[in-house]
């Protein structure tokens, strides 16, 4: 365990709620619903917390939002709003340290064992950090501090909104084994359930199964499950802004069934990427389909080529078996989206031509 480094999580609360709350005062304490309409196929977006007392949350069907709280106000997201004010929290960020990793406009991790301020504590630093972002834009934040990452972002949700949890390397063993294993970062509630099934109910009974054991129940998941418990995360605040993927997602109008629209989507889809590939000077390696079905039942299938993907028509010729690996046709479809990743600039990577019939899959799932 890194106990020398000093790690800070900072996560704004409910910031797209807050943001609107803030600019419209006669929106404060009231059950806030940052997305699209309930009256179309509008998803929640953000809402404040005085709408998640019932229950409503985050990609939640907007009309279902409205069923749980018909007196709910709805509003449609300003995006460049919101950039605006992340902005500035992002300044005040660098007054305090460099190493900053954002993980959206709303959080990020912060590196601060060297800060500006030669201040030895982390948490004395997080709490100004988060007085300075309070008196510059007027919105509150909670943070978490330990000595990685991991420990960083499941210590922000303890005492959410506005509050601060500090987890000192001397009591990581005994909090992660006292923590409850559906609040394990990376744990959903797939994977809870199937914890559950083998009798894990938190970090002490996780800590009881070999590396071996974990990898055989859950796959290459099961090594990062091996070192969390135990509080181990090596993973620097990485500060780079590389590009790691490029997508388009098309959220459809109504579900379809017509497997000759979606091939029309994901053709559109191919091109939209394969511009936004070569505008950069970009090739990628590994192809993404996701397929969100009427249910609201996400799935994903990826696979990982030898030979690299630049055009739509590379595009288009690896798409056929991720998608028989799918329920499209089958299982009315709401949304449709392609993700290339594996990235690299064009210049400065060796590419292997493909030849014809020998193309050759890894695949991820």
């Amino acid at each position: 365990m890194h106990s020398n480094r000093k790690i800070v999580h900072i996560d704004m609360d409910a910031f797209f709620a807050s943001v609107e709350q803030l600019d419209d005062p006669t929106l404060r304490g009231k059950p806030l619903i940052v997305g699209g309409s309930p009256d179309s196929r509008g998803v929640v977006a953000a809402c404040s917390y005085e709408a998640r007392k019932f229950g409503i949350h985050s990609a939640m069907s907007a009309a279902k939002a409205a069923r749980l709280c018909p007196h709910a106000i709805f509003t449609r997201p300003r995006m460049s709003r919101y950039r605006e004010v992340s902005a500035q929290i992002m300044e005040i960020f660098h007054e305090y340290t460099d190493l900053i990793e954002p993980l959206s406009v709303d959080e990020a991790f912060l590196d601060l064992t060297v800060n500006t301020f030669c201040e030895p504590s982390a948490s004395i630093l997080a709490n100004k950090i988060r007085r300075d972002i309070f008196s510059r834009t007027g919105l509150t934040a909670s943070a978490g501090v330990s000595c990685n990452k991991f420990l960083a972002k499941v210590a922000t949700d303890i005492n959410k909104p506005n509050g601060i949890t500090v987890i000192p390397p001397h009591l990581v063993l005994d909090f992660l084994g006292r923590l409850p294993i559906g609040k394990f970062y990376g744990v959903g509630s797939a994977t809870e359930k199937k914890m559950e099934r083998i009798g894990v109910k938190n970090g002490s009974d996780l800590r009881r199964f070999t590396r071996e054991e974990l990898v055989f129940h859950f796959g290459k998941s099961g090594k990062f499950f091996f070192d969390i418990c135990r509080g181990e995360d090596p993973r620097p605040v990485e500060s780079s802004s590389v590009r790691k993927s490029i997508g388009s997602e098309t959220t459809l109008s109504e579900d379809i069934l017509e497997m000759e629209i979606i091939h029309q989507i994901l053709e559109q889809q191919a091109d939209s990427v394969a511009h936004s590939l070569a505008r950069r000077n970009f090739g990628g390696y590994t192809l993404t389909l996701k397929v969100r079905y009427h249910d609201f039942t996400t799935i994903t299938r990826s696979a990982t080529m030898k030979s690299p993907l630049f055009s739509s028509e590379d595009i288009m010729l690896c798409l056929p078996r991720l998608l028989a690996a799918t329920e499209a046709g089958q299982r009315k479809v709401r949304l449709l989206g392609i993700t290339v990743s594996t990235l690299f600039t064009k210049n400065t990577t060796p590419i292997q031509l493909r030849l014809p019939f020998t193309m050759e899959y890894t695949d991820n799932w």
